[in-house]
């Protein structure tokens, strides 16, 4: 957070919440078509590394700059940034399921998982007042590193051996991210509906 405040402030003036929100989102737009891309040249994999920084950049900065320049917009900034960072999360995971270097089940599965998780999360924030994004001391960040390094691996080695057989790395990585968002999630939906309930029940 502190390395985010350093840049924001000094940030050219002529860049904005919404540039930097833009950015971010046709960052991811663009790694997913990487990932698409990647089915005829693994090189595209290293490329996408570079465009998952620029999504970093401009995702995490946007709102950075909006509180240290004091020109906050809470409804419209919270409302444009995660309808973007949905899309955005779709187009990523459909070119991860057609780069041949993940299964299209497996990355659909995460897909929806991440989604339904997001709902949970809006509807937290507006029924408890309470918002989160990283869950067990992961959040984005942690995830685009994560994603990054198994990204440059694939190029070399894409697949993990477990005794005879061998799997796609993207799919043992993304199998065991799904499942953890499964029980993130199902934790949240109790939690929040219990608490709601003694809240609103007499």
């Amino acid at each position: 957070k502190r390395t985010l405040i350093w840049i924001a402030g000094r940030l050219p003036a002529w860049v904005n919440s919404d540039h930097l929100t833009t950015l971010g989102f046709l960052s991811l737009a663009a790694t997913g078509l990487l990932y698409w891309r990647a089915q005829t040249n693994r090189e595209a994999l290293a490329l996408a590394v570079v465009f998952l920084a620029l999504n970093w950049f401009g995702d995490s900065l946007d709102g950075t700059l909006a509180r240290v320049r004091n020109c906050q917009r809470p409804r419209y900034g919270f409302y444009v940034d995660h309808i973007l960072d949905a899309l955005g999360t779709f187009l990523l995971m459909s070119g991860l399921a057609e780069s041949g270097y993940m299964t299209p089940s497996v990355a659909y599965a995460f897909l929806i998982v991440y989604l339904l998780l997001s709902i949970e999360v809006y509807l937290a924030t507006y029924t408890v007042g309470t918002f989160h994004l990283s869950f067990w001391s992961f959040g984005p960040t942690e995830l685009r590193i994560l994603l990054s390094v198994g990204s440059l691996v694939a190029i070399w080695q894409p697949y993990v051996l477990f005794g005879p057989r061998r799997f796609l790395l993207f799919d043992v990585g993304f199998a065991i991210g799904t499942l953890a968002l499964a029980c993130i999630l199902a934790e949240a939906v109790i939690r929040h509906t219990t608490a709601l309930y003694k809240l609103e029940t007499k």
